[in-house]
């Protein structure tokens, strides 16, 4: 009798510590979030005990890096954190599941100089068009805030559209090095880079609000700790270090 207590007890002991067994995460993650998420990643992985194995990227264009294409090409991944419509796209192919969706963060354009230049005024549309009309040469992403430059703001402004649209590399990179005078992308992909000076925000009249959002897809290894990690990075407790990154919480 002792010894099949003994064995019964071994049994769901092993069993539970199954069910507790700390997994490791794959997480394909954009720009716009990432210095969100490389902040709070640690506080979930000490509360979970979970590992996450982080894969950064684009959430569009033509690089191979970018999170569709990796999907595309049959790459797994637990969660992908990127730009709304972007993840919307990947939903309505099937890809991610379309009720894991999670809204995370707005994402505003901002303007970066080489640091030690004189820091230019933004705050009027005018002001922002005389220093697009007077830089060198302007760079911008690959990404949901560079199309917006190159297809809508230059229009709004009433100027010719310039600039470069720069793949993968951020922005702001370009600029410390010296190789374009001024930058635009996503404040939250600006700030973490060093040999800039961040500007500001453009002119909430032409500026453009990117949404950030997180989905499971639908071949997720690991679906109820990665529904654990979008709750965690979507909640009230983490909206401090999302909006010290530059970004916006989403208005719930």
């Amino acid at each position: 009798m002792k010894a099949a207590l003994k064995t019964l007890t071994a049994l769901i002991l092993g069993a539970l510590a199954l069910t507790t067994q700390a997994e490791e995460l794959k997480v394909m993650t954009s720009g716009g979030f990432t210095a969100a998420y490389k902040l709070l990643g640690p506080q979930y992985t000490k509360r979970s005990g979970d590992t996450l194995d982080t894969i950064l990227g684009p959430s569009m264009g033509k690089a191979p890096e970018a999170i569709p294409n990796r999907l595309a090409r049959g790459e797994h991944a637990d969660v992908v954190i990127m730009v709304g419509y972007a993840l919307d796209d990947l939903i309505k192919q099937g890809k991610v599941d379309k009720a894991s969706r999670v809204e995370l963060a707005d994402s505003r354009i901002g303007l970066v100089v080489k640091e030690g230049s004189a820091k230019p005024a933004i705050g009027t549309d005018a002001e922002l068009k005389a220093v697009l009309l007077k830089a060198k040469s302007v760079a911008y992403s690959d990404s949901a805030s560079g199309v917006y430059v190159e297809k809508e703001l230059f229009k709004k402004l009433g100027m010719p559209a310039k600039g470069t649209m720069i793949e993968r590399i951020p922005v702001a990179e370009q600029v410390a090095k010296g190789d374009y005078e001024v930058g635009l992308q996503q404040v939250a992909e600006l700030l973490p880079v060093p040999g800039v000076t961040y500007v500001g925000k453009i002119p909430e009249d032409v500026q453009s609000v990117t949404r950030f959002a997180a989905g499971i897809p639908v071949n997720a290894e690991h679906p109820a700790e990665a529904k654990a990690l979008l709750q965690f990075l979507a909640s009230p407790k983490a909206q401090p270090v999302v909006q010290s990154t530059g970004l916006d919480s989403v208005s719930r």
